[in-house]
């Protein structure tokens, strides 16, 4: 009898276009669900019948309490080698396997840009002004040669990124609780003295944390207040590392000039969310690791480790 495998919040409908499933044709019936599921009992009832379920990150949690209620599920399979939504202790403890797939860190960094830019040329109104007869230029656009880019986190990701604001001319200077001035410099940046310090001489503020508890509430009402009215913030990392009710009112009354954010508290995002009407919050939907390579390699690799499960040598676990 063959193995029931779903893969679950396919949104694009791309997850079997993206991998040779023929592999594990044979011995897997492999079937996507495309929405996402909030509701808890909805969910056990559309794949309860699964053993193996591929998951992306982050997307709908694993807690104890649903492992509790698959007793089939066998192997979890996640994007990336890290998801903060999976409870992986009670994953041990009901015998399930959980394993995940390498990421590129080129995808968050690229929309980073993508924001930012957005934001300092008010390319979205502008272009909504030209498709709908709309004023001819209606914005003047915000500099990025010569102004400060601050970056929270110099990681992989934001190391890359210090490396754009570079060749635009940018000042480029980060700060974290572990940073080194040996490796801002070894990334052409400077160390900022404080949190403080970063958010007070920043034109453009773009987050890289990790979110942990430490980072987490890091930019609350008073950091976004140091901040100055004609900066950016942008977050492509973890929406709690930023009070959202704060960055909200930050945007409604002017603490700053506008925010770039592609993470949210809830996603998908409610129709009834404050981002959702906010004119000076440029949004996406969390795609800052949507991109082909990135799902062919995570769907391939998905392919991969059912593979390994299956003839008994898990590989790419976590936990």
């Amino acid at each position: 009898m063959k193995l029931r495998c779903a893969v679950l919040d396919d949104y694009q409908g791309v997850a079997l276009s993206m991998a040779d499933w023929s592999a594990v044709a044979d011995d897997v019936d492999v079937r996507v669900v495309r929405e996402y599921i909030g509701d808890r009992e909805r969910l056990v009832e559309a794949v309860g019948d699964c053993e193996i379920l591929v998951v992306m990150r982050e997307r709908t949690p694993f807690p104890a309490e649903l492992f509790a209620r698959l007793p089939k599920l066998r192997l979890l399979i996640t994007s990336g080698m890290r998801n903060a939504s999976i409870d992986l202790a009670a994953a041990a403890r009901h015998g399930v396997t959980v394993c995940g797939t390498a990421s590129n860190t080129e995808p968050p960094v690229e929309l980073t840009w993508a924001l930012l830019l957005g934001l300092a040329r008010g390319v979205v109104r502008e272009n909504t002004a030209l498709r709908e007869g709309g004023p001819w230029q209606s914005t003047v656009g915000a500099d990025l040669y010569g102004r400060r880019l601050g970056l929270l986190g110099l990681g992989k990701i934001g190391a890359r990124v210090a490396a754009v604001g570079q060749a635009f001319g940018m000042d480029v200077v980060a700060w974290s609780r572990n940073l080194t001035a040996e490796r801002a410099a070894e990334v052409g940046a400077r160390r900022a003295g404080s949190l403080e310090e970063l958010l007070e001489s920043s034109d453009f503020v773009s987050v890289h944390l990790v979110l942990g508890e430490r980072t987490r509430g890091l930019l609350g009402e008073a950091e976004l207040k140091r901040m100055r009215p004609t900066a950016y913030l942008v977050n492509t990392s973890r929406a709690a590392i930023v009070d959202q009710d704060a960055l909200a009112a930050a945007l409604r009354e002017g603490w700053i000039a506008g925010a770039g954010t592609d993470v949210f508290d809830q996603e998908p995002l409610p129709a009834d969310h404050p981002y959702r009407s906010l004119p000076n919050l440029l949004a996406t939907p969390h795609l800052g690791y949507v991109t082909r390579r990135n799902y062919e390699g995570y769907f391939q690799q998905a392919v991969e480790n059912i593979t390994a499960f299956a003839a008994g040598h898990p590989i790419r676990q976590l936990g």
